[in-house]
């Protein structure tokens, strides 16, 4: 903190000043988020936030609820022509981040955690960490799981890009938002997730793709050129890794496949899933071999709806035929 903001902060406390100490809070918070104290700017902010939740407004409603609704609808980049959010913010408690991986993949992940951390200390020695990754993989996999553990374990808001909003019609307007929305992530440390990228990154030698497509590309490819997160990180996942333009790998500074789960996994992800009822006793061997090919979220609900076959048929304990059902459905589709 700056010496001078640290003395104005002193004399506002000593004078009992309320509204500039609320002033100087808030540019001691900024300043710690823009040095990329991701973590010591939430805890400071939700401290701020604590004192200040049951001083009412002239509606009733606590100043802290009134001021980050307010927040929320102003930062949120929107489109031009239609003003919908670009963007959605995941709340922090809703970020999913157990995830269970091959060793040398899980190892993967956690250098891009730990080189995060040391961000400061890389920088000393003229290192970057890793910014920009990709992640692909079969659909279920855990491409989107893993965006979620990265933003958890580093502290970051994750900021998922809407297609639906982003993708237009009109001529040169995907463009137009894409660079909205990456200009305002690299305002403050974020991480943006790009989850299925396909659609706006497919190859440009694909003669069946409109002109505009491949303007989109050339548009994403030198964002991602010029790109530079403000102690953030950027994610894109895809399950049509094939269809990606060629020049898109270069752009990121590590390529993540993420598996499908083998046997061990899959067995760890069933007994995990189904850790909160009772299990009889299963042939988990003659289990997995029935769920080969199967990804982490399909084994993810061959566990829960095995659970749901034990409660509604008033057992409350899984036996192997529950199991053997759910896998029988899964395969159906």
């Amino acid at each position: 903190m700056k010496a001078e903001l640290l003395k104005r902060l002193f004399r506002a406390i000593a004078s009992s000043d309320t509204e500039a100490i609320d002033k100087l809070t808030y540019l001691v918070i900024e300043e710690e988020r823009k040095k990329g104290h991701t973590l010591l700017a939430d805890q400071l902010d939700n401290i701020k936030k604590k004192s200040q939740k049951d001083k009412p407004t002239s509606n009733g409603k606590p100043t802290s609820v009134v001021s980050d609704n307010l927040q929320a609808l102003s930062e949120l980049p929107t489109s031009k022509r239609f003003n919908l959010p670009l963007v959605t913010v995941i709340p922090r408690e809703k970020l999913r981040h157990q995830m269970v991986l091959p060793e040398a993949i899980e190892k993967r992940f956690q250098r891009i955690e730990r080189e995060y951390a040391a961000r400061d200390r890389l920088a000393h020695y003229g290192l970057r960490y890793r910014q920009k990754i990709l992640l692909y993989g079969f659909p279920g996999c855990g491409k989107t799981l893993g965006a979620e553990r990265l933003a958890r374990n580093t502290g970051l808001p994750l900021l998922k890009v809407r297609f639906d909003a982003m993708v237009s019609s009109f001529l040169g307007e995907t463009a137009s938002n894409l660079r909205v929305v990456f200009d305002k992530a690299s305002e403050e440390p974020c991480l943006l997730f790009l989850d299925e990228c396909d659609s706006i990154a497919k190859s440009r030698q694909d003669t069946q793709e409109v002109g505009e497509i491949k303007r989109v590309v050339n548009t994403f490819l030198q964002i991602l050129d010029e790109y530079e997160p403000s102690s953030g990180l950027l994610v894109a996942a895809t399950n049509l890794n094939k269809s990606l333009d060629t020049a898109l790998w270069r752009r990121f500074d590590d390529l993540i496949e993420v598996p499908l789960p083998g046997e061990q996994e899959l067995e760890f992800i069933l007994k995990q899933t189904l850790s909160a009822i009772e299990v009889g006793s299963i042939n988990w061997f003659e289990i997995i071999k029935q769920m080969n090919g199967f990804s982490a979220a399909q084994a993810v609900r061959v566990a829960q709806d095995a659970a749901k076959r034990a409660i509604l048929d008033r057992e409350g304990l899984v036996i192997q035929e529950h199991l053997e059902e759910a896998i029988k459905e899964i395969k159906i589709y």
